[in-house]
């Protein structure tokens, strides 16, 4: 034992890396060594789809969740995955993209530790000494706010303060804490994502009117950047209201 306590610890690994990790029913994992290998699950397996892709000097590159046989990726250099953080860094068209979920899970801050927030940065920089031209998309399945995903939702666009821009989505039939047992996500309350306008954010339905949460998709995309060596980010924010959280004596309770 003494002669490996001065051993590097093995890299690791997860069988499925956390993205979102707020609660059971707001958790989103990618089970693929790569971010954009292979399409982001709920805890349970069943589908929970987040996409992202950057547009460089007018090409589009795919770096998370899945797509088309032949769609270009940007490829992923490393992952790493700390207490309330997972970062994944990519490199290619010359552009580094740093790309980091955190979720700020501390036990001494009781509002930070029930908040259901997960905050995703974008940090970009040029390699090759060149400007270049990038823009960034995230976009979200309905299926994220269902337990099965042809049941119906409607997304919509809330004002939400003079500060950020957002979109969400939820369930038609809204039925809090309706359902119990283990291979169950969450089908009340509303998904939204959300970012900054001073970044010159926009948010997008494809789900106005009722759908299937499978088939509804809401986004967000920032305005083209210019890129150099020196750094710069993006960020927006993953979020879910599930307005009741608990039963308590046959009674709905609001979260904390």
């Amino acid at each position: 034992m003494p002669a490996l306590m001065g051993a590097p610890l093995p890299t690791l690994r997860p069988p499925s890396v956390p993205l979102v990790a707020c609660d059971p029913y707001f958790s989103i994992w990618s089970p693929a060594d790569k971010l954009n290998g292979a399409d982001t699950t709920h805890w349970t397996g069943k589908a929970h789809r987040l996409w992202s892709s950057v547009r460089i000097d007018g090409a589009n590159y795919r770096v998370m969740g899945g797509g088309a046989s032949g769609e270009a990726v940007l490829a992923q250099k490393s992952v790493t995955v700390l207490p309330t953080r997972t970062i994944y860094t990519f490199e290619g068209a010359g552009v580094a993209l740093t790309l980091t979920f955190l979720t700020p899970a501390l036990p001494e801050d009781i509002d930070l530790l029930s908040r259901p927030v997960t905050y995703l940065t974008y940090d970009l920089r040029s390699t090759d000494g060149k400007k270049h031209e990038v823009s960034i998309q995230l976009e979200a399945s309905g299926e994220i706010a269902v337990n099965e995903p042809d049941q119906q939702v409607e997304a919509s666009i809330p004002e939400v303060g003079n500060t950020l821009r957002a979109v969400r989505v939820g369930s038609v039939a809204q039925p809090i804490l309706a359902r119990r047992g283990d291979d169950v996500r969450i089908d009340w309350g509303y998904f939204y994502l959300a970012a900054p306008r001073a970044q010159e954010a926009t948010v997008r339905t494809s789900a106005d009117s009722k759908m299937p949460g499978g088939r509804a998709r809401i986004g967000i995309d920032f305005a083209p950047l210019s890129v150099t060596s020196k750094p710069t980010s993006r960020w927006l924010v993953l979020a879910y209201d599930d307005t009741y959280s608990i039963q308590f004596m046959k009674k709905n309770l609001r979260p904390y």
